[in-house]
């Protein structure tokens, strides 16, 4: 049997990280055992979906590169994948349950019959549960009274205006569509007995469920759109890279049977299986992810690198052209995490002028004879006959050397004086880049900033 699973969005959003992670988990289990994994569109909801939402999500499952096999713009032999144009296939699934007795008109709604005994679902992350759906009841809100009260256990499968409520289309689309396993959030656990019942009165096998834990909050609570890193498309335009995004969604219930935790999309497909998943929420850690990015990021060749943060370098005024930036792209590795990070790590290199941080400064003006240590590292550095950074390192400790100082006393000087700051990239490394002309020029300069 072809493992068949399935992600069922709804597009009255955005694509949230917790969505984002259930489309991972069955797109990974799908890939590694060789099956397939369907896109399936949620659109009932006629006054909350949009097109515009839609658009988004699928935007952001394919800049994670969770490419679907059936769907959307892709076609496939059990469309249509809108629900919005499978009507007829539910009328007659309906139709069925009327025939064997399951339903029944209440108030012009279409409720099932949940039957009167126990309901066991056999999950492959919660393990058994099992319910009466008859005696566990339902309660509703009573307005008048202000209280909740027992409700009809029932499930209302069609509204009074004719529109299918997700439990009944959800089951019918698991079956014509061949799902064989449903992955997905454990906040759906409960909504199960009521499929099971609904898979048996239509006389389906039903698939195989596996209710992942929730993502949750550092403090316990659940993830809303406003909270950081809520929103997948916030880190494609905040210089996150997708591999590292799917790493990171993966860690949240999932771990390898090892310690590590960063894996390529190919690992993670050869390594994914529900013997890997807690049964423990999870918490998200915005950090943490920007971490896992980090390595990632340090582990993209020269070209992807170049490639992937020339957008970012273009929009803070770096010629991405610049002959200086492949060399100077190889000093943010160790110090940006995300792409976004990248052009204020090395922005000093190409700016005309020099914009000096005043805390910086006045760690410089704090020194001890600050004008003659200036002086006599800016004598060295011109007079040095070489400029690769064995000789610049050579003539700052020459220049100390010379004055009577140790050769670090000159090192935060020249930082500052030729980058503006205490923080950024190597400093030999961006002398070597600006060339010996410009730094004696920023070096002079500073020199009469303070006088």
């Amino acid at each position: 049997m072809s493992v068949r699973t399935r992600f069922a969005p709804s597009p009255t959003g955005f694509l949230h990280i917790g969505g984002a992670r259930t489309a991972l988990y069955n797109w990974l289990y799908a890939k590694h055992h060789g099956g397939q994994f369907i896109l399936r569109v949620e659109d009932t909801d006629a006054e909350r979906s949009t097109a515009e939402s839609m658009q988004v999500i699928l935007d952001g499952l394919q800049w994670l590169g969770l490419d679907w096999d059936e769907g959307p713009g892709v076609g496939g032999d059990f469309g249509p994948y809108n629900q919005s144009e499978r009507g007829e296939i539910y009328d007659r699934y309906l139709a069925k349950l009327e025939a064997g007795g399951y339903v029944y008109e209440d108030d012009g709604a279409i409720r099932f019959r949940v039957p009167d005994r126990t309901i066991t679902v056999n999950d492959l992350v919660c393990g058994e549960v099992s319910v009466n759906l008859k005696e566990q009841g339902s309660r509703r809100y009573n307005t008048e009274t202000k209280q909740e009260e027992e409700a009809n256990p029932d499930i209302v499968i069609k509204r009074p205006n004719g529109g299918y409520i997700f439990h009944f289309v959800n089951v019918v689309d698991d079956i014509e569509m061949g799902i064989t396993h449903v992955i997905r959030g454990e906040d759906h656990l409960s909504n199960t007995p009521k499929h099971l019942a609904l898979f048996e009165a239509l006389g389906a096998t039903p698939p195989t469920f596996a209710h992942i834990p929730l993502n949750l909050n550092p403090n316990g609570t659940k993830m809303s759109k406003r909270d950081q890193g809520a929103l997948i498309h916030e880190y494609q335009e905040s210089g996150f890279l997708p591999d590292a995004v799917n790493n990171y969604m993966a860690l949240l219930g999932w771990s390898a049977k090892d310690d590590r935790e960063i894996f390529s999309m190919a690992e993670l497909k050869d390594l994914f299986d529900f013997d890997g998943v807690n049964n423990s929420n999870s918490k998200f850690d915005y950090d943490k992810c920007k971490w896992v990015n980090g390595e990632h990021l340090r582990h993209l060749s020269n070209g992807e690198l170049q490639e992937l943060a020339g957008p970012f370098l273009s929009r803070s005024g770096i010629p991405a052209a610049d002959d200086r930036v492949p060399a100077a792209l190889q000093l943010t590795r160790e110090r940006a995490q995300l792409l976004s990070e990248i052009p204020a790590v090395i922005a000093t290199i190409f700016e005309s002028e020099v914009s000096y941080d005043d805390a910086a400064v006045a760690k410089v003006t704090g020194q001890d004879d600050i004008q003659n240590k200036l002086s006599a590292l800016t004598a060295g550095l011109a007079n040095s006959s070489g400029w690769d950074e064995v000789e610049i390192k050579a003539a700052i400790s020459a220049a100390a050397e010379g004055i009577g100082v140790k050769m670090g006393a000159l090192m935060l000087p020249c930082r500052v004086g030729v980058m503006g700051s205490t923080s950024g990239a190597d400093l030999v490394p961006v002398l070597v880049l600006l060339g010996q002309p410009e730094v004696i020029r920023r070096l002079k300069g500073f020199s009469a900033l303070l006088d």
